[in-house]
């Protein structure tokens, strides 16, 4: 029984030592990265009413989310993920703002997924939300942050997949197609069967031009100049065509900002979050078999709290990324400056005293009394203190 009390329940881990040490200064430079773009800290509850993560709000589903009740009897949720509940706030705290508001933002969100999926239940995110900004220019700005978190990570070679959920909307509603041949289409699209799609459009009374639409859903444009047979393609459906010219005037402002090389557009790109209306993309780079950062633009979500608000924001999963890091054998540089101070109870007061003065002037001390109780010789004791100091990564020992 005692055995079983230190094993954590499947799909949470431990992180200590340099791994968690390493972890917090990751979090630290990313977070220090998107205060210098304007965008203000919030914390939000780590559980929120369930109607938050509702099905009509299009986020997660309810057999994947954390359940319990309070004692009033209100069904509560481990949020699953942090946009909704910055919607919220920005709509109970915000309301009258008419201004564009930044806000950014780190915690840990829980998703029951099935256990063969082999996933963490519980990640860390870090993002950050642009809040009442339609234009273009916060699709770049948004995206012109995540290549800079990536880059200040460490990573250099990554790619941020770009895509509109507005195509793959608005090509189901000129297909005609029906819910469940969307939800079909859309399971193989993320599992990128794009035989399977091309399977079912085979077998739909769809002209060629949507045919061809369909088919392009797989392709992997590197520019916005590539994007031109598609325009061409969708002449007939306008809806379709101002994806695709937003997608090519995003592509503009992203060679201002000289992050090009990094984007790819892939109109297939669909989200398990029904409530993206723009474009929407998603990084990856090597060693990581997940996304690293997702995120898109969603001009609805605010409506379900109150508030007309077009919106655009990101997370980076913090856990994705260590992983990556660490298969790419990129290290967070760590500063070991801890100096262990062990002293004999004699020179208690001054190693106290020693250490208090250090930590005032900056300093990291740790005391340790001298423990020779156990018949060794001083030498002995001395190298456990030493082989201590080694484990523990301390860069000063001192003896008193």
């Amino acid at each position: 029984m005692r055995r079983q009390l230190l094993h954590t329940p499947e799909g949470v881990r431990d992180i200590y030592n340099e791994e968690c040490e390493k972890k917090l200064i990751l979090q630290d430079v990313l977070y220090r990265n998107l205060k210098q773009y304007g965008y203000h800290p919030i914390q939000t509850p780590t559980f929120e009413f369930f109607d938050i993560f509702g099905r009509e709000i299009g986020t997660t589903p309810s057999k994947d989310l954390y359940k319990f009740f309070d004692r009033e009897g209100n069904t509560l949720v481990l949020r699953p993920d942090i946009t909704p509940s910055i919607a919220r706030c920005a709509v109970k705290y915000f309301g009258e703002e008419e201004m564009p508001i930044r806000l950014c933002y780190m915690g840990n969100t829980f998703i029951n997924n099935s256990s063969y999926q082999g996933r963490l239940k519980e990640n860390t995110q870090l993002g950050a939300e642009l809040l009442g900004a339609p234009d273009v220019d916060a699709d770049a700005e948004i995206l012109a942050m995540v290549v800079d978190c990536l880059q200040r990570a460490g990573l250099k070679e990554f790619q941020l997949a770009v895509g509109h959920a507005g195509f793959f909307r608005s090509l189901m509603e000129a297909a005609g197609l029906q819910e469940e041949q969307e939800e079909e289409l859309r399971d193989l699209i993320s599992n990128k069967n794009f035989f399977g799609v091309d399977e079912i459009v085979e077998a739909l009374n769809l002209n060629d031009h949507l045919k061809k639409l369909f088919h392009m859903l797989g392709n992997l444009y590197n520019g916005a100049d590539e994007l031109t047979e598609v325009k061409e393609c969708a002449g007939s459906y306008p809806d379709i065509v101002a994806a695709i010219e937003r997608l090519e005037e995003l592509h503009g402002l992203l060679k201002v900002y000289q992050i090009d090389k990094y984007i790819s557009f892939e109109l297939g790109i669909v989200s398990d979050y029904q409530y993206y209306t723009g474009i929407i993309f998603a990084g990856y780079t090597f060693g990581s078999g997940e996304a690293i950062v997702k995120g898109g633009r969603y001009d609805a979500l605010l409506t379900y709290f109150g508030k007309q608000s077009a919106s655009i924001g990101f997370a980076v999963v913090i856990d994705q990324l260590m992983a990556a890091l660490s298969r790419q054998k990129i290290e967070i540089p760590l500063e070991h400056q801890t100096e262990l101070i062990v002293y004999r109870k004699e020179s208690r007061k001054e190693a106290i005293e020693a250490a208090v003065q250090k930590r005032k002037e900056g300093g990291f001390v740790e005391l340790l009394a001298w423990d020779g109780g156990k018949g060794q010789e001083e030498q002995e004791i001395r190298k456990a203190y030493e082989l201590y100091a080694g484990r523990n990564h301390i860069a000063t020992l001192t003896f008193l």
